[in-house]
């Protein structure tokens, strides 16, 4: 009895190649970790606004992982020192220590970057 197979080459390239099929699939799993690492480094609540994508077919296919929170660019890049004023109101009012403080003007120090979507590739690779 002899039993014989046939791989058709492009019906299977196409399975793995078009979206939700085998290739997008292992893409997604090996981006997981990724995605898992950076919710953990991020600062703060960012880490809930993190996603990841996959875009393209074929040989073009891509996971992008991205971050949606609106301060994501001043934690990556980080800030130099500047000067913080009111616009609307004649005072600024926010909480140090547990009190509530009102001042004029702020002379904020910066922040050092912190690129927390870089860090998360290089560790979970």
């Amino acid at each position: 009895m002899s039993v014989e197979v046939r791989i058709d080459a492009t019906r299977l390239e196409r399975a793995l190649r078009r979206p939700g099929g085998i290739g997008e699939r292992l893409l997604r799993r090996r981006a997981a970790p990724v995605v898992r690492r950076a919710e953990q480094l991020a600062p703060g609540s960012m880490g809930r606004g993190i996603t990841l994508t996959v875009q393209g077919t074929g040989r073009g296919m891509a996971a992008v992982i991205t971050s949606t929170h609106p301060a994501s660019a001043w934690v990556i890049n980080g800030t130099r020192p500047h000067v913080i004023r009111p616009r609307r109101a004649r005072a600024l009012r926010f909480q140090a220590g547990g009190r509530t403080v009102y001042a004029a003007v702020v002379h904020h120090p910066g922040n050092a970057a912190n690129n927390f979507l870089a860090q998360a590739l290089r560790e979970a690779l």
